[in-house]
Formats: C-alpha cells, sequence, structure tokens
C-alpha cells in the first residue's frame, strides 16, 4: 500500500494503492481523502461493481432468463468464480473485497467531494478476455480458475501469508499469476485496464483528484497517465472470427451433404437410420450433460429433443431450451441469487437454483458440441 502524488498538465493526482482485501486500506484511503480534500475522488470501480458492492449483491434484479437467452451464462459464471475467490481471501482477513472503496466514496459523500467511477464495464472485459484467449488458453483459462477457486481457502492460511497478503493487492496478485500463464488474459484484465483508467483520470476536469486504485494497477496507472489513450477502442468489443464460428456454418453444411449422399446412393431406410444416428448421439450427449449439472429430467428431455436440431441451426443452442426449462420448473428464489456470494464448492454450485441453471446452459451445449464431434467419423464408419 502506498501513495504517489504525480504533476500532470496542470493537474494534481495522487495515487492510492491499495490491497482489495485490507483493513490497513480502508484506513489509509479515507486518512488520504480526509488529508488532501480533493476537488473529486476517483476509484476504481465501474457502474456495474459498484451497485453490487453498495447494495450488498443486487442479485435479486438478475433476469437469468436473460442471461441465458443473450448467451451470457459463461461470463456470468466467470464473474461469480472471480468475485467469490476474492470472497474468500476477504474472509481469511477479516475484511469485505472492495471496502475501501465503498469507504472512500462514503468518506468522499461526507466531505461533499464529488465521486467518479474509473474502471471499464466489467462485461466488457470478460467479453474482450474471451475474444483475446484461443481454445486452448479458454480451456486452460477455466481449468486454473476452477483450481483457484476450489483451492482458496481450502486450508489454513498462515499468519505469515495473512500479513503478507495485507500488504499486497490479492486480487491483481491471482490476476498477475493468470498474466503469466494466459500473456492475452493479462493485456486484457491488466494492461488495458491500466490505460482505461489512466485516461479516465486524464479526462477528469478536476484540478486535484485522488484516485484510489488496487495497488496491482499503480505502476501501469502511472506510466499510462503520460499519454492520451483512445476510450473507445478500450471498449469495443469486436465479434472475434474462430473456429466455433465456421464449425456453426459447417456442421450444418456438411450433415445436410452426408444425408444427402446417404439418401439417394443408399436408399430411405439407411437415410433414416442416418438421422436416428444424429438424434440419438447429439440429444444423448447434450442430456447428459444436463444429468451431471443435476438439472431437472424435463431439463434433460429438452435438451435430449433439442440439442439435434440447434446443432444445425448457426443461432440456436441446445443449452438455451434446457437452461429455460430448469428455470422455469426451478425458479430461482430470492435467497437462490443472495446466496450466490456465498457458494464456496462444486456441490454448492449444483445446490443453488441459479448456478445450477447456468451449468445445465453450459454442460448442455458441451454436450452437443461433443455429440456432433462424435457422430461424424461414426457416421462415416457406418454409412460410407
Amino acid at each position: 500500500m502506498k501513495v504517489e502524488r504525480i504533476f500532470l498538465s496542470g493537474k494534481e493526482v495522487i495515487l492510492v494503492g491499495t490491497a482489495h482485501v485490507s483493513l490497513e486500506s480502508v484506513e489509509l484511503a479515507k486518512r488520504t481523502i480526509e488529508e488532501e480534500r480533493p476537488d473529486v475522488v476517483g476509484v476504481e470501480l465501474d457502474s456495474q461493481r459498484y451497485a453490487q458492492l453498495s447494495s450488498g449483491e443486487k442479485w435479486r434484479e438478475l433476469n437469468i432468463g436473460e442471461v441465458i437467452r443473450s448467451g451470457q451464462s459463461y461470463l456470468l459464471l466467470v464473474n461469480l468464480l472471480l468475485s467469490n475467490i476474492q470472497k474468500k481471501m476477504g474472509d481469511e482477513l477479516g475484511v469485505k473485497p472492495g471496502a475501501e472503496m465503498i469507504e472512500s466514496i462514503n468518506k468522499a459523500s461526507e466531505l461533499g467531494i464529488p465521486v467518479e467511477l474509473l474502471d471499464r464495464n466489467i462485461k466488457t472485459t470478460f467479453s474482450r478476455a474471451m475474444n483475446a484467449m484461443g481454445l486452448l488458453e479458454k480451456l486452460r483459462f477455466f481449468y486454473f480458475l476452477f483450481m483457484a477457486f476450489f483451492g482458496v481457502g481450502s486450508e489454513k492460511v498462515s499468519q505469515k501469508k495473512l500479513d503478507e497478503l495485507k500488504e499486497t493487492d490479492a486480487l491483481n496478485s491471482l490476476l498477475m499469476e493468470l498474466g503469466k500463464a494466459f500473456p492475452s488474459l493479462k493485456r486484457v484484465l491488466v494492461d488495458e485496464r491500466d490505460k482505461f483508467i489512466a485516461q479516465k483520470i486524464r479526462q477528469s476536469s478536476a484540478k486535484k483528484i485522488v484516485a484510489v486504485i488496487g495497488l496491482g494497477h499503480m505502476g501501469g496507472v502511472k506510466e499510462n497517465l503520460m499519454q492520451e489513450h483512445d476510450l473507445k477502442e478500450l471498449v469495443s468489443v469486436e465479434k472475434k472470427k474462430s473456429i466455433f464460428g465456421l464449425a456453426k456454418y459447417a456442421i450444418p453444411a456438411l450433415f445436410v451433404l452426408l444425408f444427402g449422399y446417404i439418401f439417394f446412393s443408399k436408399g430411405l431406410e439407411t437415410g433414416l437410420y442416418f438421422l436416428a444416428l444424429w438424434v440419438l448421439v447429439n440429444g444423448t450427449l447434450s442430456a447428459l450433460g444436463v444429468i451431471i449439472a443435476r438439472g431437472h429430467i424435463l431439463s434433460a428431455a429438452t435438451a435430449f429433443l433439442a440439442a439435434p436440431l440447434t446443432t444445425l441451426h448457426p443461432f440456436l443452442a441446445a443449452g438455451w431450451f434446457a437452461g429455460l426449462m430448469e428455470a422455469r420448473i426451478k425458479n430461482p428464489k430470492i435467497r437462490d441469487f443472495e446466496e450466490l456470494k456465498n457458494i464456496a464448492s462444486l456441490g454448492d454450485f449444483s445446490k443453488n437454483a441459479v448456478t445450477r441453471i447456468l451449468l445445465v446452459v453450459a454442460l448442455s451445449n458441451l454436450g452437443a458440441s461433443l455429440g456432433s464431434l462424435v457422430f461424424f467419423p461414426l457416421a462415416a464408419k457406418v454409412f460410407l
């Protein structure tokens, strides 16, 4: 934790580097604002995370159906994992994650000082992160994330380690570790946000601003304050062309070609067997995904019926239908949304109605995709 003062083109910038799970950071941020009395207090939050922190996690406002239909299920799962990893760290240290940000806002309000949110929208950050990674990176990333989620806090943390965490930005330390294994991920999660935060500070009309940011961002923000950055470029999310994008069109085309060939060369009966095998392989593996997620039997049946059709449609997914059925049958209650912040194990994921729905969507889609990979070699062997 440290404070640095920078003079920039008639603007005085006081950077307060904090650990996001440290009581000392809370006091440092409040004391600096009290002593400096700046024109503006900036905090490393976006509007969504600020709403969550200030209102005790407003999960009850989450529209799970809209999340499924918009294809945001995976991003929400990643968000939950990262949030709960940070919460576990906070539980070990005896302080709520992000407390220094909220207390900085409270202190500014007490002194009548305006507050500016400096961070990029978290959905934009996650979307850009997913676009930046290739398939193998994504698989390794989810493995790393799950290992971190189930490993952090599983053993008693030593007092020495607790003291180290109090002097560092624990969440950004995790992101730095991620960056070593996933350079493209570090570029989005750390480097781009350094630029975004620095530019937001540069654009502030305040002559004197106290910016409360994570210690892991101090060096990057300080460096990027010396030059202009294009915020539009940093918030744009382009549709990335990938092997999955091509597969959405290639699989239906290949299916139609194979079916046409078999129907005209082998006859109607063989063609019907071909169709039956497609339904059986795709439907079974998609339904199996729902069962693994501990979804309802009707959700599994929905996945079985939907997968053979949605796999042939580039803009539909079996998991959407299975997830919506799961949400209809086991409609999440307010307590399910409130308990999202307390999920600490794989069992909790399947017990909570909200995360179970997200798992149903993810595993049903995964099963349908695997079904296509299994079907074509099998069909070639049986029918050609």
